[in-house]
């Protein structure tokens, strides 16, 4: 099991290749949810989201004989930029597998960070196909479900509760849950302070609908198979949790909620008006969540939204709008 000390040992791994990330009070959400508001801008890391600093603390552990034979990763998008990038920036080859609807603008960032890109049909595929390269001597850099790798995604959590010692709640996207049981574990086993209630603090996730295979699992008490992902929250899109993760998020969150993807877009508009910074369906859900749960705060809460990535592009945006209009 992932201990506070795993992550504090991912922090010293990581140190030199990533970035540590601002968190900033929001006045103006602070204003419209009637309490305290916080932003983690984890998508100001290198590549643009979280992805990094787990595939940093997995890579950093690698023997040079596993270093030699290279990594193969799968990825519809985050996970991908964040392994070419570590992978290159330690000498490592990479080899992501990707499904052929990834858009342009993500095979594009991934090549440009020095990985080698399959295609395969569909996101299942990616995941059964992994498993010839593991076979041939690569090592695979799972996008969540790898202790180091979700050790070294709650480094967040460590930042969130050192810069807001305060903190109450944490609102933290799910795809296959990595990051928000990597969060929750650093901010909940925390180093109590006077501001600080560190066990206390709740962590709550959020899913899209379409992409929602931890809602599904947490319902059902075990694991499932999104037969499709419908979202357009790409970067959600596992099609199915693990056991680790879901176990995880058993122990550790609050609850996850899952909204719509209107209201994700509706949210990235927002957030892009009134915050200044262009967020993907991924981040703004929790900005969405937090507005359904809003109840659960007093106005003496502080709450922290994390916006992980923002890797998606202005013409997709546009689309999506031109959609929604074209439905009404």
């Amino acid at each position: 099991m992932i201990t506070h000390a795993d992550i504090q040992q991912a922090r010293k791994n990581i140190e030199p290749y990533v970035k540590r990330t601002p968190l900033e009070r929001s006045e103006t959400l602070s204003r419209r949810l009637g309490t305290n508001v916080y932003i983690k801008y984890e998508l100001f890391q290198k590549t643009g989201s979280f992805k990094p600093r787990g595939a940093f603390n997995k890579m950093i552990s690698l023997t040079d004989d596993q270093r030699s034979k290279g990594v193969v990763a799968v990825s519809g998008g985050n996970h991908a930029q964040g392994v070419a990038y570590a992978a290159t920036t330690l000498g490592v080859e990479s080899l992501i597998l990707m499904p052929a609807n990834t858009p342009q603008n993500y095979l594009d960032a991934a090549r440009g960070y020095g990985a080698k890109i399959e295609l395969l049909p569909n996101i299942a595929e990616a995941f059964a196909e992994v498993e010839r390269y593991v076979a041939e001597g690569k090592t695979y850099v799972h996008p969540f479900d790898d202790e180091l790798v979700i050790a070294g995604q709650g480094t967040v959590g460590l930042e969130i509760l050192e810069d807001c010692p305060q903190v109450t709640d944490v609102f933290a996207s799910i795809g296959g849950g990595g990051l928000a049981a990597g969060v929750a574990i650093a901010v909940k086993n925390g180093t109590r302070t006077p501001q600080s209630t560190a066990e206390n603090v709740r962590v709550f996730g959020t899913e899209t609908v379409g992409a929602d295979a931890m809602a599904q699992a947490l319902a059902a008490g075990r694991v499932v198979d999104l037969p499709a992902i419908t979202s357009i929250a790409k970067t959600l899109g596992a099609p199915a949790v693990t056991e680790r993760t879901l176990r995880l998020v058993q122990d550790y969150l609050e609850s996850v909620t899952v909204v719509t993807d209107a209201e994700a877009v509706n949210e990235i508009i927002y957030i892009a008006e009134r915050l200044k910074v262009f967020c993907e369906p991924a981040s703004s859900c929790n900005l969405a969540a937090a507005e359904r749960l809003r109840e659960k705060f007093t106005p003496d809460s502080h709450v922290v939204i994390i916006i992980c990535g923002g890797n998606f592009s202005v013409d997709t945006l546009c689309q999506w709008k031109a959609d929604a209009y074209t439905r009404l």
